[in-house]
């Protein structure tokens, strides 16, 4: 009789053990896993910040090929340097080059640049880019292409219907028309466009450049750019 009271006594604790045991599992297991994560962000196209500087003549770059006939384009065609930027027009980075370089750089090196702009918005990050990228394309229609350029990039007007059509009033254009444009989405596949192009040549932030088909890449310095751009005026590149 002892015996089978000891037999049971062990055979219940041994069950405590195992309900308690699988208690201590379920707490933890609630503890690590229970809880709902937050959803992750996923970003496949991030604006980046400025990139390593520009190559010099002892480093191997490849010349890309970048076409430049029928966009938007300031200075003569037969200009020795040409710049393509493929930018976003909400990028904090290409706001900052456009304020901090652009000016500069046609500036000081004039009729020597032509300068190309095409677009390539960062939708999942900044949803004013597309649109805005479509409005300045409307822009284009009235021969305003470039001050409007300026104007988004300003960073004075909302990217919003509001703001494009306030920008259109400020620079005296027929905002008539000029919303009937940007409502038509006409410029849309045009865009994309431009971004489709760009990411098959390797460009994955913005802005990207290409001098003369050399790529630079992100809100480099003045000075990253005259460097490229001296060593291509002198022969060196």
């Amino acid at each position: 009789m002892q015996e089978e009271t000891f037999t049971f006594r062990a055979t219940h604790f041994y069950a405590v053990l195992v309900v308690l045991a699988f208690a201590v599992g379920i707490l933890i297991g609630y503890m690590a896993w229970g809880r709902t994560p937050a959803a992750p962000i996923v970003v496949t196209q991030v604006a980046g910040p400025p990139a390593a500087p520009a190559a010099t003549p002892t480093q191997e770059q490849i010349q890309y090929s970048i076409p430049v006939e029928g966009f938007p384009s300031l200075g003569p065609e037969d200009a020795p340097i040409t710049i393509v930027e493929f930018s976003d027009y909400q990028c904090p980075y290409c706001i900052m080059w456009h304020e901090q370089v652009y000016h500069q750089l046609l500036s000081e090196y004039g009729d020597k640049i032509r300068f190309v702009y095409r677009d390539f918005p960062l939708t999942q990050i900044h949803p004013g880019a597309q649109p805005a990228a479509e409005a300045a394309d409307c822009a284009l229609e009235q021969d305003k292409y470039w001050e409007y350029h300026d104007a988004i990039f300003s960073s004075n007007y909302e990217l919003t219907r509001d703001g494009f059509l306030q920008i259109a009033s400020d620079l005296g254009m027929d905002t008539t028309a000029f919303a009937t444009c940007i409502d038509s989405g006409k410029y849309a596949e045009e865009v994309l466009t431009d971004l489709q192009e760009g990411s098959g040549i390797g460009v994955e932030s913005t802005p990207t450049f290409y001098i003369n088909g050399f790529q630079v890449v992100g809100a480099q310095p003045y000075s990253a750019f005259k460097n490229v751009i001296d060593q291509i005026l002198a022969g060196s590149k």
